[in-house]
This record gives structure tokens, sequence and C-alpha cells, in this order.
């Protein structure tokens, strides 16, 4: 019985074991198949994904793309401005757990440009405020480290300008609000913002490369000659679009400070100066236009200086003898340019300042352009001495666009910082005659080649241009010792392109310039030194095979053979 009962007992056992393993064997296939279902279902949407969604355009928010500030391009599309997400340092002054005094000294220390003193005041402000805009990763890391957690680093977008300090008074700048505040980021500013214009970048007439180069000669001239600035421009004949456009001394427009404000003045678009000597050949092209000029052979007194009144016109470098036209020119005459000028009349000469804008602000985008300081009034003396470049005060822009009308076929035309497609330049105004312009351009390249502008010639470029060295105004006179020296230029003269402006202001003589400071011997040779470095970029190869065809008018110079 016992055997029986025990025997019974063992094959319940031995069933419930067998329906435990069928239930656990069920249940694992249950689990085995929502494991096969699951990878099924992954490998089928691999499957779709590579497969069967290639053919598919992705569908991606364009938004998420799109920066909050659109993009500034040079004419290359070299990136000069751009908005990207960058790192700001902020304070929450009741989290701050720390020694506030000994935070802000440490702040100090990682930021030596703002002091512990400032630092300290937002630290106990009674608001969050910033500490930095603008930090990089590297500072980050190192204000974190200092373990506050009253410190936060959001992520803001920040407008950066990969090149520098290149071009800044071009670009200019915008504020903690990213609105522009200067240069073509004001000019621009509703453009850049426009969420559908965003996505494409706007290109500027400038060739960074060109730029570069130009900022270069000019930095180097100033130190040379211990300037107290400088300024130059390169212009487009035909077009009006401004290649390069340098003011020295130059701000990094990622780094506005106090210290540098002062040097965000453009002296090329926003400083008025007497440029001297440049404005003969203007006076000169007024008088062939007008026609009291009609005989380049024809010489006026320069024996001794005249007399207007209680006012006495001189040169500086006295021929002592009659001159004509390309001699006055080629020997820088104030004597003749002036009886020039008076044989043309009040009329004749306002009209040609006039009809180049130096009545005005200087036409191009920028909301930084001064206003030419004018005469009181136009007599005779005033018409005389304009002539020569005093009495009248123009930006170096204003002579840009002249010397492009004056070579180009008698043009003038506004200039422009944004690039100009082919065929879609200004219509501009006529304001010399196309043979006034072809027989200026044989004297600008006398003046180089045998005149006062040797020093910027440049083999196979067939630069022409004029010196102008014109001393300051100061206390109802003219100072000495303050001399603005700028040198206007075109080339090649053959066929010009491109004007050349190259300026320096209160430059001192050096060992190399026998201690000359005139154009002649330092704003000549910036020329000089910049057209062989951007003829090239800007498609102007040397060919010193051409040249300006001068035959009928070097007979004309003097030589000590007469």
């Amino acid at each position: 019985m016992t055997t029986l009962l025990a025997s019974s007992r063992k094959v319940q056992f031995s069933g419930k074991n067998k329906e435990v393993a069928a239930s656990a064997h069920f249940r694992l296939m249950v689990l085995l198949l929502v494991f096969l279902a699951i990878f099924t279902v992954i490998v089928g949407r691999l499957i779709s994904l590579s497969i069967l969604e290639d053919a598919k355009p992705t569908r991606i928010s364009s938004s998420a793309f799109v920066p909050a500030r659109g993009d500034i391009v040079d004419r290359n599309g070299v990136p000069l401005a751009r908005t990207m997400k960058g790192y700001a340092v902020r304070v929450v002054p009741e989290r701050v757990l720390g020694d506030k005094d000994l935070l802000a000294r440490q702040l100090s220390e990682l930021f030596p440009d703002t002091t512990a003193s400032e630092f300290l005041a937002k630290l106990k402000g009674s608001r969050p405020t910033y500490l930095r805009r603008r930090a990089l990763p590297n500072e980050v890391k190192q204000v974190h480290a200092l373990g506050e957690i009253g410190i936060e680093f959001p992520r803001e977008n920040e407008r950066l300008y990969p090149q520098r300090d290149l071009a800044a008074h071009v670009l200019g700048y915008v504020d903690a609000d990213s609105e522009g505040v200067m240069g073509m980021e004001r000019v621009l500013n509703d453009r850049l913002k426009d969420e559908s214009l965003r996505g494409a970048p706007t290109a500027l007439s400038i060739d960074s490369r060109v730029q570069a180069a130009l900022e270069s000669e000019l930095m180097v001239a100033m130190t040379a000659h211990e300037a107290r600035g400088a300024a130059g421009i390169i212009l487009d004949v035909h077009t009006g679009e401004v290649m390069a456009l340098a003011s020295l001394p130059v701000f990094d427009p990622n780094k506005i400070r106090k210290a540098t404000m002062k040097y965000q003045t453009n002296e090329v678009t926003q400083s008025v100066f007497e440029l001297g000597s440049t404005f003969k050949p203007l006076t000169v092209a007024a008088a062939l236009d007008a026609g009291t000029v009609t005989d380049l052979a024809v010489r006026y007194n320069a024996t001794e200086p005249i007399k207007v009144g209680q006012f006495t016109i001189k040169d500086d470098h006295g021929q002592n003898r009659y001159l004509n036209v390309p001699e006055t020119l080629v020997h820088s005459s104030n004597i003749v340019t002036a009886r020039l000028a008076d044989n043309l009349g009040k009329e004749g000469m306002e009209h040609m300042i006039r009809r180049l804008g130096f009545d005005e602000r200087p036409h191009i985008e920028l909301a930084e352009r001064g206003r030419p300081l004018w005469p009181q009034s136009w007599g005779r003396v005033t018409n005389m001495t304009v002539a020569y470049g005093h009495g009248i005060a123009v930006t170096p822009l204003h002579l840009a666009s002249a010397y492009a009308a004056l070579v180009n076929g008698g043009i003038w035309r506004p200039a422009t910082l944004l690039k100009v497609e082919p065929g879609e330049e200004a219509e501009g105004r006529r304001v010399f005659k196309a043979a006034t312009s072809a027989r200026m351009r044989q004297l600008l390249r006398m003046i180089v080649s045998n005149g006062t502008g040797r020093k910027a010639d440049a083999p196979g470029y067939r630069i022409g241009g004029k010196t102008g060295s014109a001393e300051k105004p100061s206390n109802g006179g003219y100072n000495k010792t303050s001399l603005v020296s700028t040198f206007a230029a075109a080339f090649p003269m053959d066929n010009p392109r491109y004007v050349v402006i190259a300026m320096l202001d209160e430059p001192k003589g050096n060992a190399e310039t026998g201690f000359q400071r005139t154009a002649g011997w330092t704003a000549a040779p910036v020329v000089r030194k910049v057209v062989p470095r951007v003829g090239p970029m800007l498609g102007v190869v040397p060919d010193e095979h051409r040249d300006v065809d001068v035959s009928e008018l070097t007979p004309l110079l003097w030589s000590p053979k007469e």
C-alpha cells in the first residue's frame, strides 16, 4: 500500500513537472517570437531607410540651418562676417556662494581688460548680468574651473569677423542685440536680418586679397614715416566698385573697446582734407573742356609769384620761367594752374567742381560720410587757390571718383561697396569730354615718367597720377609742420581700369627719403608697391613692351639744351 502511494505521488509530481516545463517552454517561445518580431521591424526599417527612402527628398526644416543674421562675403565668396553659436559668461548675483571680492579678482586675472572693481559691481548687482558676451571655449573652461554655481554659460548667436581687422571700416560691427552699428553691417541691417534672405550671403565689391595688400603697404609707410594716420582706396573706374578701402589706425570688430573707439573714423569717406596739387589735373581738364586751353604748347608766366590783393601764390619748387601745360603738371606749378583757373573763370571752375560732387557728401552706401568744407565766398582768389587744392576740403573718396571720371572717358559714377554684376553698373553722368579724358591720360602718365610722380612708377603697369602735398589749416592760416601727402593714380594708363589713392596724414621724413615729407617721397612709393601686388589679382598683367604714346607731348618739355 505504501509502495502504491509513493508511486502515485511520483506520477503526480512527474505530471506537474511536465506542465511547468511546457509552460516555461511556451513562455520562452513567446519571448523569442517577440524578439524576432522586434528584430524584423528593425531590419525592415533599416532596409526602408537605406533603399526605399533614398529616392525621396529628405524634409528637414530649413530654419534649422538659417543663421540669426546673414553672412557678408567679399566679391569672391571669402567670408567677412558670419553668425554662429558662441559662449557667453553670465552671473546671477543672488546665487553666488563664494567670496565675491575673491571671485572678482580671479575674473580680472582671466580677463585683464576688465578691472576687478568692474566685475565686483556686477557680482553685487541686483539682477543677472553678463560678465562676457563673447568668450572663447578656453576662457569658458577657466571660468568654469572656478567652481561658482552662480555663473552660467549660455550659448548665444555671436557675430564673428573671421578676417579680424581686415576691412573693419567697411564692415563695421553689431551691438549686443545684433543690430548694425556702423559700416555695411548698419547699411545692410534689414537685409541681413530678413529671414527669407539669411540663407544667401551678401557679396561686397571688395576683394579681400587686394584689401590686405593695400592695408599692408599703408601700414608699412605709416610706420616708416611715423604718420598720424593713413588712408587708401582702389576703385574700378568703369563700375565704381570699391576693390579695397583702408583707414589706419584700424580696430578689430570682434573686440569693440572704449580704447579703440577713436579709430573708428573712416578717413576715406568721413574725414575731409585739402588735397593740394592732386586738383591740378582736374583744373587742366576743365580748361581743355571749356576751350580756354586749346594749345598745350602755349607758355604761361611763372617767373615770379602772383599777387592778388594781399594774397601771394608761389611755387614750392619754382622753375622761374614760362611753362606750358605739360610742364605745369610735370613740375606741379601753383602759379600757372592759378592762371589757368583765372582764365577759366569762377563759373567754369565751380561748374566742374560741382559736377564732380565736391559740394556734397561722397556717394557711397556708408552712413559715415563727411560733408566737404565749401568756400564761404567764391571770389577770384578762391577760384585760383581751389585750382591747386587749397580753400576746399573733400574726402579721399571724392578724389577717387573724380580721377575715375578723369581717365575712363569722362563719366562720373557713384562709388559702391556692393558687388556689381556685368552690365549693371550705374549710368553715371558726363563730366569731361572723351577727348579731354584721352589727353589727361597722356599727361598723367608724363607726371609719373618725367615729373614729381617718378617714385610711383612700377615697370610694366603704366601708372599715371599726381602728387599732392598740402599743409593743414590752422588758426586762420596753414601749419607748415602738418602735411597731408597724397598720391592719386590710375593704371594701366593706356586702358585705365583702376584708380589708386594713397594718403599719409602728417608723415615725417626719414633717412630713406632724405627727410622729405612731401607726397612724391612718401605717398607715391606706396602706389609703386601696391600696384604690382594687386595688379595680377585684378587681371592686370605687367607688360614692359607697352606704354602710353606721349611722343607728341614729349617735345614740349623743356630741357637744358634749349
